[in-house]
């Protein structure tokens, strides 16, 4: 909350003052989890060097992304949101047999992933194939973590699925370590974390 600081010798207000350091909190204080109220907000976002589509935005109301990611029936409604989107998006080339999914490799909910969870749900409704496990992390960090390919899908073309891009590292890396087999790459994310 910003106040004016009022001199009492002159009576006037002087420029706000910042008595609480909202402004200077916000760069170090993650006591505040990222939220998002769902609204449709599709798009496209360049970050850490690549392009990526969204379908929500973070917001300062609505759900925290741990409540999200611990809720059961979101998977359905990510899954619907995604498929509808990549069907008005694709059109036909969606069901020509030219397309798979995966995600991002696991780091740190190897048995209740919530992006495998959607993708797999996605998978049965468009009737694409679903691939879990195209990549391993080699480190449980967010930023520079290190990727190797383990299975590389046959569909020329792969749509890779994050549930909430940050930073876009992840992306970025999943983009590095496919780009030298020349398939076609579409980034998609649920919620995009940065206002």
């Amino acid at each position: 909350m910003l106040l004016p600081d009022i001199d009492p010798a002159i009576g006037a207000a002087s420029p706000k003052r910042d008595i609480f350091a909202i402004e200077n909190r916000k760069a170090w204080d993650k006591s505040t989890e990222a939220r998002c109220n769902f609204e449709f907000r599709p798009k496209i976002t360049p970050r850490a060097g690549l392009w990526f589509l969204s379908l929500w935005q973070k917001s300062l109301m609505g759900r925290t992304l741990s409540e999200i990611k611990s809720d059961p029936a979101e998977i359905p409604h990510f899954a619907e949101a995604v498929s509808d989107f990549l069907v008005k998006m694709l059109g036909p080339s969606l069901s020509s047999g030219n397309w798979c999914i995966c995600t991002s490799p696991k780091r740190r909910h190897k048995e209740r992933n919530f992006a495998t969870l959607i993708c797999i749900d996605i998978h049965e409704r468009l009737k694409i194939p679903f691939y879990e496990d195209v990549a391993f992390c080699h480190s449980r960090q967010r930023i520079n973590a290190v990727f190797s390919l383990n299975m590389l899908p046959e569909e020329p073309n792969i749509i890779v699925f994050d549930d909430f891009v940050t930073t876009g590292s992840t992306l970025k890396g999943m983009h590095q370590l496919l780009l030298p087999y020349n398939k076609t790459l579409l980034f998609i994310a649920g919620i995009n974390n940065k206002l």
